[in-house]
């Protein structure tokens, strides 16, 4: 039987990459001159540093566009709200992988409902959709890239 996986995967090393390329920017960029902002990556977490809530904005927007230009969807980046004190301001950045067991639950469901006839299991942090004809699949995989959810899915493990 015809079966594909569903999963939310991000290249870890894109995402270094992007950090990378952040900081540098920042420190050629004259309004960020002296300010000691910095961007830093650990495991699934990206820390942004500066001065104040506005250095901190224009931080997160040259994150994403530098996660942009390297095909990471934006989509994976939950930006927390930032915690300022005295002399600087941070904020977190989780970099999500894998798909939730609510987010699941919602695409199991709503494939369920579509009417076409395909199984759904959960299989950790993925989804496997098996059906009987490979049509059946592909119209589950139009269905869903027309959704609009919260986590960037792919697509893999497509087999006859």
């Amino acid at each position: 039987m015809p079966s594909f996986d569903i999963v939310s995967k991000i290249n870890m090393q894109e995402v270094v990459n992007a950090i990378d390329q952040s900081n540098r920017e920042i420190i050629s960029r004259f309004d960020f001159k002296d300010s000691k902002a910095k961007f830093e990556l650990k495991d699934s977490a990206a820390t942004l540093t500066a001065q104040n809530n506005f250095q901190l904005k224009q931080m997160l927007a040259i994150l994403e566009a530098k996660c942009a230009k390297r095909g990471i969807d934006i989509r994976c980046l939950k930006v927390h709200d930032p915690q300022e004190s005295l002399h600087e301001a941070k904020q977190l950045i989780d970099i999500k992988q894998g798909i939730d067991q609510d987010t699941a639950k919602k695409i199991t469901k709503f494939i369920k409902d579509s009417g076409v006839k395909v199984q759904t299991s959960i299989q950790g942090e993925q989804i496997r959709v098996t059906g009987k004809k490979r049509d059946d699949l592909q119209v589950i995989i139009t269905m869903l890239r027309e959704q609009k959810l919260d986590i960037p899915l792919q697509y893999e493990n497509f087999r006859d």
